[in-house]
């Protein structure tokens, strides 16, 4: 049987060319593609339809626009190339499966962001806690929430652990309520030690007065009188007005003679003249 060469070199000549623009055309389609898709996300991050909205939902949107699009382009790409419709779906399919399989994780976490874009227990600068970690959200992305905690260190949380456990988020309202407990000795006069604290209190312009200072006496503890005081102030203002209170009602304390006492334990040891010995510790 003779060979046509001649039909056989047409032959290579022709899918090597299809083979070389079908190359070509997806190169250009991936490269035109990206620019696409950057110039996409610039419009969703600068978009003032957004701005008008929830930032942390703008954000998200952002982040899942941006894995949506470079899968269609992929996917794009290797339809240029030739491979048919179905078998990419097929495909897609069957990776798909895998994927879920092995990255149920990341999947749980998925699943979680979107519920805290509908739900919204915090949004970004919200200073939230979550089990051992507390910080301000600084970024909410399709997998993983990011925290800035107040020493400045980075917090990485999955979004999965935000809604699967007890979530504290300490911006929601604009006032907090402070409470501080003072141990004060058996015997002290409780009358003085309230004007003490409340002659320190009168002096904070930081106190809101739509509410009444609560000034008790809450507790007989082992060695001590448990004094409660508890005020309302900004969000903003809670950890200064805290320390300050503190340091100042200790000082005047000590101004006063009001002991604050240091926890004691009475030994009694048995001798042998039938004698007890008692010490206190």
């Amino acid at each position: 049987m003779e060979i046509n060469w001649q039909s056989v070199w047409d032959s290579v000549v022709h899918v090597c060319v299809d083979i070389a623009l079908k190359l070509l055309l997806s190169v250009l389609v991936l490269i035109i593609g990206r620019i696409l898709i950057k110039v996409l996300l610039k419009k969703i991050r600068n978009s003032k339809a957004l701005d008008r909205g929830d930032h942390t939902a703008k954000k998200f949107f952002e982040a899942f626009a941006k894995i949506a699009l470079n899968i269609s382009l992929a996917v794009l790409v290797v339809a240029i190339m030739g491979v048919p419709m179905a078998s990419i779906v097929a495909v897609i399919g069957s990776v798909g499966v895998a994927i879920s399989l092995a990255v149920q994780g990341t999947l749980s976490n998925l699943a979680s962001g979107i519920m805290i874009l509908v739900f919204k227990p915090f949004k970004l600068d919200d200073y939230i806690e979550s089990g051992d970690y507390s910080g301000t959200v600084t970024d909410m992305g399709v997998f993983y929430t990011t925290l800035t905690a107040p020493d400045n260190k980075t917090i990485v949380i999955p979004n999965s652990s935000l809604t699967t456990s007890t979530l504290v988020n300490y911006s929601t309202k604009d006032t907090r309520r402070l409470e501080i407990q003072f141990n004060v000795e058996y015997g002290s006069d409780i009358e003085k030690v309230k004007r003490i604290i409340n002659g320190v209190l009168a002096a904070h312009s930081e106190i809101l007065t739509d509410i009444a200072p609560f000034i008790r006496l809450t507790e007989l503890r082992d060695s001590s009188l448990c004094i409660t005081t508890r005020v309302w102030c900004k969000g903003s203002d809670f950890w200064t007005l805290k320390f300050n209170l503190m340091e100042e009602i200790t000082q005047e304390f000590g101004k006063e003679g009001i002991v604050i006492p240091y926890n004691r334990m009475t030994v009694t040891i048995n001798q042998n003249d039938g004698k007890d010995e008692k010490n206190e510790i």
